[in-house]
């Protein structure tokens, strides 16, 4: 019950980032705001909430914090930069690798082995990605260099913080964590584009919604839960969100999916009911 309930935590994260990933669409198109100060903000916002609800920072969880905070910046950075050239459809498909990279990065760094049931899981649920994603690559190019290095920075976040995060107050954690975010992308935005406020109070919402929700809570939720499962079980749940952001497209903003895509869906909630039974197993088998 413990179990099914955490991993119904990390559900509802990814249904926050997928109703958000309408509003940050909008928000960034190349006509409204730019990207990076966006985020710039987002993080901002994150931080000075999450002030209010952390408990005191030892020098253990500023350097781990800072750490994740930065593994996280080169993840979203590279995403955006990437998108400048490649399509949406190649950098939902790339990012998703994530859920690969992850059992990689725990086996390279920790020589932690996975069942067997589990990695197979994690193709099923790789495959829901590329079949959500319509499952065509127009020809690798640097935006799909940029964002390939985005699904490794994320697989990596996901795989240390399963690892490192029941060391630490998920709140404080999560606290320094954004503060560095905040502060790589202040920098990136300093070198590649010029100061510019929101230009509307769309803009501003979005900021204020995303940095609340999407990053002070939504993180430290996912903190939270890391530190009482295993990453490949989390990475596989993860999946779930381009499934939510497709949901939310169609409902809110009229996006149409393809029937390829509905199947897509599938696999992936597939792919996390096995997982949870699996672990339901593990852990009966354990006790």
């Amino acid at each position: 019950m413990k179990n099914t309930f955490l991993s119904l935590l990390l559900v509802c994260v990814t249904v926050v980032w997928g109703w958000t990933f309408v509003i940050v669409r909008d928000a960034t198109s190349p006509e409204v705001y730019s990207v990076v100060p966006f985020l710039t903000l987002r993080f901002t916002v994150a931080s000075v909430t999450l002030i209010f609800f952390s408990r005191r920072i030892n020098r253990h969880t500023l350097t781990a914090g800072f750490g994740f905070g930065v593994v996280v910046s080169i993840g979203y950075l590279c995403q955006t930069f990437g998108l400048r050239y490649t399509t949406a459809t190649n950098s939902g498909l790339i990012t998703g690798l994530f859920v690969i990279f992850v059992p990689v990065t725990d086996f390279l760094l920790f020589k932690k082995r996975p069942p067997h049931e589990f990695l197979l899981i994690v193709c099923v649920s790789f495959v829901g990605i590329a079949l959500l994603s319509d499952g065509n690559l127009d020809g690798f190019n640097f935006g799909d260099l940029l964002t390939l290095v985005c699904a490794v920075a994320f697989g990596i976040d996901i795989s240390l913080l399963s690892r490192y995060a029941k060391n630490h107050d998920s709140g404080a954690l999560m606290l320094v964590q954004m503060i560095s975010s905040s502060i790589v992308c202040a920098i990136v935005w300093g070198i590649t584009e010029p100061f510019k406020l929101p230009p509307n109070s769309f803009v501003w919402q979005s900021i204020l919604l995303t940095g609340v929700l999407a990053s002070a809570l939504a993180f430290t939720v996912k903190a939270f839960v890391q530190q009482r499962i295993s990453s490949v079980r989390a990475a596989v749940i993860l999946t779930t969100e381009p499934v939510f952001a497709a949901i939310f497209g169609y409902f809110l903003a009229g996006d149409r999916l393809k029937p390829v895509q509905i199947l897509g869906g599938v696999f992936i909630i597939v792919g996390i009911l096995a997982a949870e039974v699996l672990a339901a197993i593990h852990q009966q088998n354990s006790e």
